[in-house]
């Protein structure tokens, strides 16, 4: 069995110093670390400093998503093996759609990025079809596939569990920051959630400060969005697979609150 811990969008400086602190305090031992990073720089994007000191956490793989590409500076990293941006993009941009490495134990992991269209960014190639062309490969090497879609609508996010239920071994939601409480096993073996949550302000709208997001909705007019402070809250979930089968035995969400940073 191979122990995957998935942790929720990161969001800015909080976010980061919350997940340190709950990866140096965690009591349960994991094979392989994935987390989304997307917001991880300021609340958006990320950047070649952050995403080193990601990787120092103990985390193997940091997943992107909608601004994947909201900062230059992501040139300098975006064709790094431990970061992967949404393999929908179209061909001709740079970075890696997926990745497969060890664990210590010598397990291959495949971690699959995707991004939604319904209401983001609909000009996208087609998630369904695209991760479908590229399983076969990936299966050559490992069952063992973990997918990441980010997307906003729950909706897009249910029909790819369903989709590829049978053929990888998870189907995790982000984006959206708001856990969901819908973590199960489906029909075929692939372990789904709807969104895995966030890790960052918990007094916040989405990890951002609450002012200036109700100001835009009052207004409807565009702001300059700041990360929020105080106390932090963490989203994960666990799972446990099969290696030889690649089925999903268990998946668990973890969520800790009122973290101090």
């Amino acid at each position: 069995m191979v122990k995957i811990f998935f942790i929720g969008d990161i969001v800015g400086e909080p976010g980061r110093k919350c997940v340190k602190k709950v990866l140096s305090e965690l009591t349960s031992e994991y094979d392989f670390i994935i987390a989304n990073g997307e917001n991880v720089a300021g609340g958006k994007g990320i950047s070649k400093n952050v995403f080193e000191e990601l990787l120092s956490y103990g985390i193997d793989v940091i997943t992107l998503g909608n601004h994947a590409f909201a900062r230059k500076e992501v040139n300098e990293i975006i064709n790094h093996p431990q970061l992967v941006r949404p393999l929908n993009y179209p061909e001709g941009n740079l970075g890696n759609g997926y990745c497969i490495l060890e664990t210590d134990n010598k397990i291959s992991v495949g971690v699959i990025n995707l991004l939604g269209r319904v209401f983001t960014h609909e000009t996208l190639d087609c998630p369904f079809r695209t991760v479908e062309s590229v399983l076969p490969k990936i299966k050559q090497k490992t069952n063992v596939i973990i997918i990441d879609m980010h997307a906003e609508a729950t909706s897009e996010k249910i029909a790819m569990g369903y989709f590829l239920d049978g053929k990888v071994s998870a189907v995790v939601g982000t984006h959206t920051h708001v856990p969901t409480c819908d973590n199960k096993i489906l029909p075929q073996g692939t372990g789904y959630i709807t969104d895995v949550g966030m890790c960052g302000p918990e007094n916040s709208i989405i990890g951002l400060q609450m002012e200036t997001v109700i100001k835009r909705f009052l207004l409807g007019t565009p702001q300059k969005f700041f990360v929020a402070t105080g106390e932090c809250i963490f989203s994960a979930v666990e799972i446990d697979i099969d290696e030889t089968t690649g089925k999903c035995l268990r998946i668990n969400q973890v969520i800790k609150q009122h973290i101090e940073v």
